[in-house]
């Protein structure tokens, strides 16, 4: 009988002879084995780059062993016993990527535990654009988690590759026109004004646009220059006086000054009197770092009502990017959704493929107060509570659970009674009734009543029964 050893040999020796690329990845979906073809596809350094890293279920679109590992994950469907088709890619050295579909057949034992996943590739390339629409309908809301996978992947790819810019990933008006004036942003060193409700990603798409427009130029080179942050709604006027003032000092004195970038988050919040030293500080020593700040409310607005200095509202509104809040971009919600998945995918060790239709249903019908930033808390919860690779309604936080039910079961709104107004409908019937049963009589209507006429007749008037 031939030995384990043997079999094994031969097994690789049948892969190897098939013209379809084919790999291997463990229960842990880390690649244990890639065939010729495949080898030839990856390319031979980064196939043996791979061999032994870990999938991660996430979109990239930079190069690297992590990313190429990542490129080749399946849906984390295939560990339900699923089979499962997606499209994977490469980077080849001119930086372009190559697609391909792949069918994901997960190998199990009889209790259901899955100890291995083969990969088997078409045999030829497809656009990475073709691979991208096709599976994804018109509407987000109705794609299902694979087919937001690629669409994601599409996006980092045309536009988060080269500035960075994830969270602004949608296809309102609105967030494309925030895109292309953060596009511009990072082409450029004006200075930037961030507007938007608290949640909305106002600090996170700054530090997106410094890092963008200040990257390394190698793993040995000067890192960029510094993003330096101040809370404008945390500080005192002396300590924020005193706290730009040092910054000055070592921006000036540093040799990458002009890369660097001063961050006043929540300017809007600063007192009449702090905005009249900022402007006569920074008028007093010009900086040449970029300025960069986030208000809740455009400052021109504030300041042609008066609430904000002109002169520092012009100063930080060279460039203004208004972010809309969540309740706004419906439409992107689920994207959102599934690039925090993803985001969770990579730091944690295990692997999730999305929600399902019920939970993004449920995800739809929050008011999201919180916006963007409350949706990712709100992901990283239902990702940890899942107990499958599809994140159901009962994974989600309970808060969503609670808002549903209140929702199904709105509070009834109590009439008010105002008093006079009712004794007044009240008292106009009864007199009515009263001059029914006289036949228009005024005296006798009033014996009836109980009342004078000369009572009965002010009512009357005062009632507007009688002119």
């Amino acid at each position: 009988m031939a030995s384990s050893r043997t079999r094994t040999a031969d097994l690789i020796r049948v892969l190897n002879a098939a013209e379809q690329p084919v790999y291997v990845l463990d229960e842990d979906f880390a690649v244990i084995f890639v065939n010729r073809a495949c080898r030839t596809w990856l390319g031979e350094a980064e196939a043996d780059a791979i061999l032994g890293q870990k999938c991660v279920y996430r979109s990239t679109a930079d190069a690297g062993e992590t990313s190429l590992a990542a490129a080749l994950c399946p849906p984390p469907q295939v560990l339900a016993g699923e089979i499962v088709t997606a499209t994977v890619s490469r980077f080849a050295e001119d930086g372009q990527a190559g697609c391909r579909r792949a069918r994901f057949l997960p190998l199990g034992l009889e209790n259901g535990t899955i100890f291995a996943v083969v990969a088997i590739l078409e045999m030829d390339d497809r656009s990475p654009d073709a691979a991208a629409d096709d599976p994804a309908p018109a509407d987000p809301g109705e794609a299902g988690p694979i087919a937001l996978h690629e669409q994601i992947r599409r996006f980092r790819r045309e536009s988060a590759a080269r500035y960075g810019l994830d969270r602004l990933f949608g296809r309102g008006p609105a967030v494309a026109l925030a895109r292309r004036q953060a596009e511009l942003a990072v082409a450029g060193r004006a200075n930037v004004l961030l507007v938007g409700p608290s949640g909305s990603g106002r600090r996170h798409l700054a530090a997106a646009i410094h890092y963008a427009a200040n990257p390394p130029a190698a793993a040995s080179a000067a890192l960029s220059g510094e993003l330096t942050p101040l809370d404008c709604s945390l500080l005192g006027n002396d300590m924020l006086d005193a706290t730009a003032s040092a910054l000055a000092r070592g921006i000036q004195r540093s040799e990458l000054a002009t890369s660097c970038t001063l961050l006043f988050h929540r300017i809007d919040e600063l007192s009449a009197e702090m905005q009249f030293r900022l402007v006569e500080f920074l008028g007093r020593r010009p900086l040449r770092c970029r300025l960069t700040a986030t208000a809740s409310e455009p400052l021109l607005e504030l300041a042609r009502r008066g609430k904000f200095h002109a002169e520092l509202a012009a100063l930080f509104s060279t460039v203004t990017i208004v972010l809309p809040p969540l309740a706004e971009r419906r439409e992107d919600l689920p994207l959102l959704a599934q690039l925090f998945v993803e985001e969770w995918n990579a730091a944690e060790s295990r692997q999730l493929g999305g929600f399902s239709h019920a939970a993004l249903d449920r995800l739809d019908a929050y008011a999201w107060p919180g916006n963007v930033a409350e949706l990712a808390e709100a992901v990283a919860e239902a990702c940890r509570r899942a107990a499958g690779p599809i994140i159901d309604v009962g994974d989600l936080p309970d808060r969503l659970q609670l808002a549903a039910q209140a929702a199904a079961h709105p509070r009834r709104v109590e009439e008010t009674i105002v008093l006079d107004e009712y004794l007044a409908r009240v008292e106009r019937e009864l007199i009515r009734r009263a001059l029914a049963r006289a036949k228009g009589n005024k005296a006798r209507a009033a014996r009836l009543l109980g009342v004078t006429r000369p009572r009965l007749y002010r009512r009357m008037v005062q009632l507007g029964l009688e002119s």
